[in-house]
């Protein structure tokens, strides 16, 4: 592919995707968005990235999801993300939703992470410029920081939504008690707090256990899922056995070949034989486990081809589950 090609978006891009209300603001999401976590580094070349991002632009979805430290290196997927949106989506700037956050490190000495004014306003200063944006739609704080007071936090977003560097601001790993101390300060400093972002997957339900997932729809938040697949876990690939080219296989850091035991292994027959029995695949029902209710604005997929966006937006087909199909799933899951 040549990479030079001018990039027309398709022009029914809008036709098929579906778009959620962030809680009770005014924003839209699509049900499906696109995080610039593993696969923007300097392990993969742009001509893939391009690839990617065109396609998931026609296929509807308008949420890019970025954080200062995504690459590796750090900041990498900003960098690289800057490059393709000046080659192809500068014209289409009005109809994106790009979202970075900071709050991990970042750089070193100790103004490299956590929540302080200091580390929030230079590093959305850097990402802006790493992206070559002159804002972005939504900025998070990306963690929670128990050596910062959450109000001065609360306060240097207020300031970088204030200054036009972001329109909203959100939230990330945040528990359900911080969450609703954010949401009240929000609320008397008059910061348009409108999402909160969370691990969540069929095998990962803190967000439910722990009362968040609750909390954030009776504050008006929206949510956003990352990890809906379990890093790869809740895919066909894994039914069988680990894969030699997986990332189990390959990286390590993040899915341990320790942890995979045959008792997991049946567990994720259990689940493809329900997900087949709904005429779909396993990553297909985890992504519309996660989306069945209205709760869940969006949810974040990463990928390292275009074709696998295929098969997320296709989860959109069939939301819905039965009790029955919830009890299956359930005592599936109960290792």
């Amino acid at each position: 592919m040549d990479i030079r090609k001018a990039y027309v978006a398709n022009k029914n891009r809008y036709d098929s995707m579906e778009y959620r209300k962030a809680g009770e603001s005014g924003l839209y999401l699509p049900a499906i968005s696109l995080g610039l976590w593993h696969n923007f580094g300097e392990r993969n070349s742009q001509e893939q990235m391009q690839d990617i991002l065109r396609e998931a632009f026609d296929l509807g979805i308008t949420h890019f999801d970025l954080a200062n430290n995504y690459g590796p290196p750090y900041g990498e997927a900003e960098r690289n993300f800057g490059i393709l949106y000046q080659r192809d989506f500068r014209p289409y700037r009005e109809e994106l939703l790009i979202s970075t956050k900071a709050g991990y490190d970042m750089w070193e000495g100790p103004y490299g992470n956590g929540g302080s004014r200091k580390y929030l306003l230079t590093s959305c200063d850097a990402s802006l410029k790493r992206m070559q944006l002159d804002y972005v739609d939504i900025f998070y704080h990306h963690r929670m920081d128990p050596d910062t007071p959450l109000m001065e936090t609360m306060l240097a977003l207020l300031q970088i939504v204030q200054s036009g560097k972001a329109i909203y601001a959100g939230i990330s790993n945040y528990d359900g008690k911080t969450m609703k101390k954010a949401v009240e300060i929000a609320k008397e400093i008059r910061l348009p707090l409108v999402i909160n972002q969370n691990r969540y997957s069929i095998l990962d339900r803190k967000v439910e256990e722990n009362g968040l997932k609750a909390a954030a729809k009776e504050e008006g938040m929206g949510l956003i899922c990352f990890s809906p697949l379990a890093q790869g876990l809740l895919s066909n690939r894994y039914v069988e056995g680990i894969p030699e080219d997986s990332r189990m296989m390959k990286d390590g850091r993040y899915l341990h070949r320790e942890d995979f035991t045959e008792e997991k292994r049946q567990m994720l027959a259990k689940l493809l034989k329900i997900a087949e029995e709904r005429g779909q695949s396993l990553s297909e029902m985890a992504l519309s486990w996660v989306l069945r209710d209205e709760a869940t604005t969006s949810v974040l997929v990463g990928v390292s081809k275009k074709e696998q966006l295929w098969e997320n937006v296709k989860a959109l087909e069939n939301t819905c589950f039965t009790a029955e199909e919830e009890e299956a799933i359930r005592i599936a899951t109960a290792l």
